[in-house]
Parts: structure tokens; sequence; C-alpha cells
């Protein structure tokens, strides 16, 4: 968990800022299943997800995409879009508040394996995704409009 503390000691009044990546190969997308980080489980365990997480300070948004999408899976990506920015203060299944920047992002090549944040790797084709309860937060939303929007984001 990140705490961050202001001149007002308030630890709430920051919202993080989170990047993740639709990796696309053809119409399947690769999620990943949320493993564990120094042996703990991470929020929403054992679900698939996006592939991605926080932002770095000194980097910027399609850098974030970029080291997240390697650290978690090993993929490289080109083409990076910005898909939507989901900046809902409400959003499901969060222990903080994040402003998320949801890319599409075209695979590359995998050059080597994923870190423990992602417990197995899975190529899905848009039309068979898992089930929304079986998928993380809020990126069931995003996947759906990836496929109502296939045409375009490929």
């Amino acid at each position: 968990m990140i705490t961050c503390i202001f001149e007002n000691n308030n630890k709430t009044s920051l919202r993080h800022i989170t990047v993740n990546a639709i990796v696309l190969k053809g119409n399947c997308v690769l999620l990943g299943k949320r493993g564990t980080v120094n042996g703990k489980k991470i929020s929403e365990f054992g679900k698939w997800g996006l592939l991605g997480g926080f932002m770095g300070r000194d980097e910027t948004l399609i850098e974030c995409a970029k080291r997240e999408v390697m650290e978690e899976s090993g993929w490289e990506i080109t083409e990076i879009k910005l898909l939507k920015i989901n900046d809902n203060p409400n959003r499901p299944k969060e222990d903080r508040q994040n402003v998320d920047f949801i890319y599409t992002a075209k695979a590359v090549r995998q050059v080597k394996k994923g870190d423990e944040e992602v417990s197995r790797l899975q190529w899905f084709s848009l039309d068979k995704l898992p089930q929304n309860d079986q998928i993380a937060f809020d990126h069931a939303d995003a996947l759906e409009m990836v496929k109502r929007n296939y045409e375009a984001v490929k």
C-alpha cells in the first residue's frame, strides 16, 4: 500500500495514477491471473486482470505501460493508444482511489518471464473472455469497450 502524507497530514487527499494495457494479438487479449507480491496475495487475487500498475515518479504514462507489461508478462508492446481514462472515484473493489489510464497495445514478442504479481498468463479470444465475476476490479468494462470498438482499436 502506498501512503502519502501532505502538509495537512491527510492521507486520503491523493488519488493514485495507475496505467493498464489491453495487450492484443489478432482478436486475442493477454490477461494475467493476479498473484502475489513478496508472498502476500494482492488485491483481487486469483482473478484475471489487465496488465498494469502504479505510475512511477519519473516516468510517462507510455513508459509506465511498457514497464508494467514487461514486468508482469515479459512481453514487449508497441502501437500504444489511449482507450479510456477511468476517473470514477467510486470504482468497485478498490482499496484506494485510482485514476486509471487504459491503453490498447500490440504484442510484439515475449522476451522473458513475468514477475510474481501474475501467477498465470493466458491469451483469450475477445469472444471468449472469462466471466465478469472472474475479472479483477472493473477491467471487464474496458474489455467490453474494446470488443464493441474492435475495428477501431485493432
